[in-house]
């Protein structure tokens, strides 16, 4: 199961020049700031639902997070690092919702492994994937958040880096040492 998770394709990330393009343009024109909302938004949805839980609230704090990024768009320093200041975002605007709620949903919500077509297959992927998702929720926030930083809102190690403020290796063996934990207690679950 970890391994699936591991092995999981990322799309590619939009090109950093292509990015600084649109930017570069968007500072001219502020109606060109729909082209970032269309590279980012669906990542940016992703990204909440998996926190929040909830597809409602996942598109009004989505909407919330590019509302806030265009208002303080023109204060944006443009680093390199603009899906890591838009997560950024995200983030707070996923604790606002959790200051006002205290509601906080596992990431088995955000379903991302496809069921098989064969039914033992199926029942038996099924409870991997119910035994990982109470691995998971049993993390502290932190480790569960480097999860969704890179599995669901799909942002490279650099980015995961930035948003969390550490060095880009350190996301990165944090991450791999958070699955190799993950894929032990799993096979010791004897799931």
């Amino acid at each position: 199961m970890v391994e699936r998770i591991m092995s999981i394709k990322l799309k590619p990330q939009p090109e950093a020049h292509h990015v600084s393009q649109i930017i570069a343009a968007a500072r001219q024109d502020p109606k060109m700031f729909g082209e970032l909302y269309l590279l980012y938004a669906q990542p940016v949805f992703r990204y909440l639902y998996s926190r929040l839980g909830g597809f409602q609230e996942a598109e009004d704090a989505t909407a919330q997070t590019f509302l806030a990024a265009l208002e303080r768009f023109p204060k944006y320093r443009h680093d390199g690092y603009f899906a890591s200041w838009l997560f950024s975002i995200a983030r707070n605007k996923a604790t606002d919702y959790f200051r006002k709620r205290s509601k906080e949903t596992s990431l088995d919500e955000a379903e991302f492994i496809p069921v098989e077509a064969n039914l033992l297959q199926s029942v038996i992927e099924t409870e991997r994937i119910s035994a990982l998702s109470k691995l998971i929720g049993a993390l502290p926030e932190e480790e569960q958040e480097l999860i969704r930083l890179r599995y669901v809102a799909e942002l490279s190690f650099a980015e995961i880096g930035h948003v969390l403020r550490q060095k880009e290796d350190t996301a990165k063996k944090s991450l791999y040492r958070l699955l190799a934990r993950l894929k032990a207690q799993l096979e010791d679950s004897h799931v």
